[in-house]
């Protein structure tokens, strides 16, 4: 261990691994370490059932109408990937999708009135769903076309919108869109937790909900992935192919000191060994005078021996209960999976309930979600602090990721990654260049 590195890494999360990944490939010398005997720091999956228990402190074993301990493989965090979304994206260009197996969920729900109801998303949908009404149904399709033909860099498409200027509420009030429409575009589709969205300018909204239906158009039922046996094999995976391209891991390894000379790191001490580096990436965890509280989130994994009602039986889906749905400023997600991802026993269903905390009772802001899971077998509470850097790490060369928030896909993780990448190199993130070299020495065929 005491080396020369380029590149330190503190913590096996998603983000760090992803780093890792990418900084091997591009040729740096990558020492990646976690204090954890397993992979994934706070984006792990918890296996076996048992393990998920003590954790959570809950008295005694798991009953026997848990199945197999080892069946279980339980996230700590809910969240799936857009087909279309930068993730996936990252994961074609590295080809570390020939490590995991993916299946498409079953459908997007979103709330209203104490109701849940399928997100239509294509014209057909949009047309039968009772959301709306016929009217509302009319306007709401021209609305999509508007988006589907949509494109920044052609003015022909703006229709007297000026993508940078115009506020989305204004682009709502041409289509003459109502409130429930409104919602459950604004939460559903472009999947804004908040409603201060509708005070920018619209061209982000419409990318987001472009992103959208081109996630749902590949695989038709939802725009949603999921990884069989759990969120814990991302990490994995791009470990493995940091370790491909030379890449050192080491897990059990409690990290004593990250060594700062003139303001500047030059190293990590562990075990009574230093390593040299000249940069260092790492999770808020390792470095708690570096970071600031930003907010909560609170989850609650909550295993069911039943699909969710009104889901037509999906083994997966979301579900959004936008904020103004239940008077709060933040959206309510709910995450299932099961038995069919290989990360629940034989018909056992996971639905994990997430938001951002807003009170000083969060176990009361999201009643709404669990009255929608009942009868639920067993519940996991955790309230974490959202995380951030306080600064950029130019000075100190340390680049801390910050916490994963309450959003259920991973496009926010990946306009972290984005923004640490270029904060260490000084350049624009770019997918081309995580492709793999064709003279490579591929690891397998």
């Amino acid at each position: 261990m005491n080396e020369e590195y380029d590149v330190i890494v503190l913590g096996t999360g998603l983000t760090e691994c992803i780093l890792s990944g990418i900084m091997s490939v591009n040729g740096k010398k990558v020492l990646h370490m976690d204090r954890n005997p397993y992979y994934g720091g706070e984006s792990a999956s918890i296996t076996p059932l048992e393990d998920l228990y003590k954790r959570f402190k809950i008295p005694g074993a798991p009953p026997a109408s848990m199945g197999r301990g080892r069946d279980w493989n339980v996230d700590l965090i809910p969240k799936f990937l857009m087909a279309n979304g930068q993730l996936v994206k990252m994961l074609l260009y590295t080809e570390v999708t020939r490590y995991l197996d993916f299946k498409v969920t079953e459908g997007s729900f979103v709330y209203k009135g104490g109701k849940i109801y399928k997100v239509p998303s294509t014209e057909a949908e949009a047309l039968a769903s009772s959301l709306m009404g016929l009217f509302e149904k009319r306007r709401f399709r021209k609305f999509l076309v508007y988006v589907a033909n949509f494109d920044e860099n052609d003015a022909r498409t703006f229709e007297g919108i000026d993508p940078k200027k115009t506020a989305m509420r204004e682009v709502y009030k041409k289509f003459d869109l109502g409130q429930d429409v409104i919602d459950f575009t604004g939460h559903a589709l472009a999947l804004y937790r908040t409603d201060d969205y509708l005070d920018q300018p619209c061209c982000e909204t419409i990318n987001r909900i472009k992103l959208y239906s081109e996630s749902l158009a590949r695989y038709g039922k939802s725009p949603y992935l999921y990884p069989l046996y759990g969120l814990g094999e991302l990490p994995q995976g791009f470990a493995r192919l940091s370790a491909i391209y030379g890449g050192t891991y080491m897990l059990n390894k409690p990290i004593e000191e990250i060594i700062v000379q003139d303001g500047k790191v030059i190293g990590v001490k562990s075990e009574g060994e230093v390593a040299r580096c000249k940069q260092l990436i790492c999770d808020p965890s390792y470095v708690k005078d570096r970071v600031e509280k930003v907010g909560q989130v609170i989850r609650v994994i909550c295993i069911l021996s039943h699909p969710i009602k009104n889901t037509n039986d999906a083994n997966s889906c979301q579900i959004i209960i936008p904020q103004n749905q239940v008077n709060r400023k933040s959206d309510i997600y709910v995450c299932m999976i099961s038995s069919a991802h290989n990360v629940a026993a034989q018909g056992k269903y996971i639905a994990i309930v997430s938001t951002t905390v807003e009170t000083k009772e969060p176990e009361k802001e999201i009643r709404p979600a669990l009255e929608l899971l009942e009868p639920i077998e067993q519940k996991f509470v955790s309230i974490s602090d959202l995380l951030v850097p306080k600064d950029l790490g130019t000075e100190s060369q340390i680049f801390i990721s910050r916490t994963y928030d309450a959003t259920t896909h991973f496009e926010t993780t990946c306009d972290d990654i984005k923004d640490i990448y270029k904060r260490m190199t000084g350049s624009e993130f770019d997918f081309e260049e995580m492709k793999r070299k064709k003279n490579d020495i591929y690891g397998e065929d």
